[in-house]
């Protein structure tokens, strides 16, 4: 690839000493080299090569990291990354031990917050912004906002909030029509780049300041010009008028693919004393034909072929068998409903929405809105199956307690993405959801472990359960399996080697049942006899499994999910409770995954087949053994 440019600017100071004439090559060759990495690596492609010339543009007018630039979600940083000395380690975007697809403050001093989760970037841009006026720091905060983070309530949590400040806070709305705008029209931008320019500016705050100093009739004229103007603007924009009554200096629509207005709207935002909201519209994909036309499709893609468009051949997956069963179910059962939250695709829901369109609901990045009224759709009779992502779900404490488990309404949770999740990183790992649903009253949970099993935990958590309960399943395929399972719906089932009955047992659930059969087959083969016990239902724990394992000599507990709080502590203090005195083990996750591969993460666990092997075997383990 000839990149003659970007090999030469190691930070921000190298970008703004590039004369003006050769950003549009610069320009060119940013597309280019995210285009190559993300086709090989897969990511995030449509959001970054939509804000190429908006990213270039706020490094040659900001000074950073001195000025912090704060990404929403962060899908749409790597030009950011590109700009601020991680060219040469691009190669390893999303990869194991390489740079992360998200900003995280722990890699670079340009990365002013983590990000991974929708709609925090204003509430972080006002705490930072706040901070820099208590410590007499008169450096500019901006927040780069896409329209789609304003389907998520927290996004104007911190837009009022921030608008009522003095800091110098600048909130960047990349509109890319996926959301909120409509086409405003000649008369509107025209009037839009004359009120970013900066003459303008100086002369409207020359002209209020001036009117508020004239005695009687100064400030009577000023109110009766700033009526006018908004009648005006009410006629003209559709979305001005919401942000300026929060309290932000508007400006906007400005072409976000046009280095020299957004370069001119930057400067004069800059110089306005009060928060400014900066509008600017891209395209989505901008650069790649496919992308423009599948925004979607090419928003996060794995592997690709560029000079098609067309994706990797993918096989089975449990969201694709997901998305199967609940067209089946749909098709049999008119009270089910499936709600997502701008997660259709992910979550294997586009055939359900195709078919059965009236009873399908995208709610937008808004999780918390989404439980909620699933829960309220379930005391009219109806079936509501969220799908949501195991990271997304833990915005959703407060709905699954106060909204559904209290009232114990039966509302299905479809939790895709549980337990390690491959490169995205630290932020979309969904280690966390067991924890959380152990704590929530009346809630009820199924792991399956093979995609057979998945529709059976899902056909029982709509027909055969009542009150709040959740189906979580890994993102991806099943695990290869050396014994054969074939599923027959009971809450747990008991495996052991033909003989004389073991003093070990080996408890499990999920996807990771198929990594301890796989060691337990090679244990029992070698002289170490061990039993296996698969929940199926691992809350409440069905009945019997404590009395069962209470008749073992040892027994170690393997769970994909956060120790701290996990089926396996609870199962321990069960047997506890009974009387067990004897040896108790539980290999589960201790704190936070970087990002990897699902194979390398269970490794590095001790949750694969050969960490299993070891820690039944007494061999010492790869993961690192704390007290805490």
């Amino acid at each position: 690839m000839d990149v003659q440019l970007l090999n030469n600017i190691h930070s921000p100071a190298d970008l703004r000493a590039l004369p003006r004439e050769q950003l549009p090559a610069l320009c060119d060759e940013i597309r280019a080299v995210i285009l190559d990495r993300v086709s090989q690596n897969g990511g995030h492609l449509a959001p970054n090569l939509g804000v190429v010339e908006l990213t270039v543009a706020l490094h040659r007018t900001f000074d950073c990291p001195q000025d912090a630039i704060v990404w929403d979600v962060g899908h749409q940083c790597y030009t950011h990354k590109l700009l601020t000395g991680r060219y040469e380690q691009f190669d390893t975007l999303r990869k194991q031990g390489g740079i992360s697809g998200f900003p995280d403050p722990r890699e670079s001093e340009y990365d002013a917050f983590i990000a991974g989760h929708s709609s925090t970037a204003v509430s972080v841009a006002a705490g930072l912004a706040r901070a820099n006026t208590l410590n007499g720091d008169n450096h500019t905060v901006i927040a780069v906002v896409g329209d789609g983070a304003l389907t998520g309530g927290m996004a104007y949590e911190g837009l009022s909030n921030a608008g009522q400040s003095k800091d110098r806070l600048i909130v960047v709305l990349n509109d890319n029509h996926m959301s909120i705008s409509k086409n405003v029209g000649f008369v509107a931008r025209h009037l839009a780049n004359l009120r970013a320019r900066s003459g303008y500016v100086k002369f409207k705050h020359g002209l209020t300041k001036f009117l508020h100093k004239v005695p009687l009739i100064g400030k009577p004229i000023y109110r009766f010009l700033l009526r006018a103007k908004q009648r005006m603007k009410y006629a003209l924009y559709d979305s001005s008028t919401m942000f300026e009554d929060m309290g932000f200096y508007y400006i906007g629509p400005i072409d976000g693919h046009n280095l020299r207005d957004l370069t001119a709207a930057m400067e004069s935002a800059k110089q306005i004393e009060q928060p400014v909201l900066l509008h600017v519209d891209t395209v989505k994909g901008k650069g790649y034909g496919p992308a423009v036309q599948n925004p979607d499709t090419f928003h996060g893609i794995g592997k690709f072929d560029v000079e098609t468009g067309k994706p990797a051949p993918s096989g089975n997956s449990f969201s694709k068998t997901f998305g199967e069963t609940m067209v089946e179910l749909a098709s049999e059962h008119n009270d089910v409903v499936a709600i997502t939250a701008a997660m259709k695709g992910g979550t294997g829901l586009s055939p359900f929405a195709e078919q059965f369109p009236e009873r399908f609901m995208d709610v937008g990045i808004a999780e918390e809105h989404a439980v909620t009224t699933a829960s309220a759709m379930a005391t009219k009779g109806l079936v509501p199956v969220f799908a949501v992502y195991s990271t997304f779900l833990q915005r959703c404490f407060d709905q699954l307690v106060n909204d559904t488990a209290i009232l114990n309404n039966h509302v299905v949770f479809a939790i895709d993405r549980a337990g390690i999740v491959p490169d995205d990183g630290v932020t979309h790992q969904g280690i966390f959801d067991v924890a959380m649903l152990n704590a929530v009253p009346n809630m009820t949970v199924y792991a399956p472990s093979t995609l057979a099993e998945l529709p059976l935990c899902l056909k029982q958590a709509i027909y055969g359960t009542s009150g709040p309960v959740a189906v979580r399943y890994p993102k991806g395929d099943e695990l290869p399996c050396d014994v054969e399972y074939t599923p027959d719906g009971h809450l747990y089932t008991l495996f052991n080697p033909d003989g004389e009955k073991p003093k070990t047992l080996l408890v499990t659930y999920g996807r990771t049942f198929c990594s301890v059969m796989n060691a337990a087959k090679r244990l029992n083969e070698n002289g170490i006899p061990v039993a296996v016990l698969k929940l199926t239902r691992v809350k409440p724990l069905p009945k019997g499994v404590i009395s069962l394992a209470l008749g073992y000599y040892r027994v170690l507990f393997f769970e994909e999910a956060e120790l701290a709080g996990g089926v396996g502590e609870y199962f321990g203090s069960r047997l506890v409770q009974r009387g067990f005195a004897r040896e108790y083990e539980i290999h589960a996750i201790k704190g936070f995954v970087p990002t990897c591969k699902t194979d390398w993460g269970l490794a590095q666990v001790g949750l694969d087949t050969d960490g299993i092997y070891r820690a039944v075997a007494g061999e010492a383990c790869t993961s690192e053994e704390t007290d805490e």
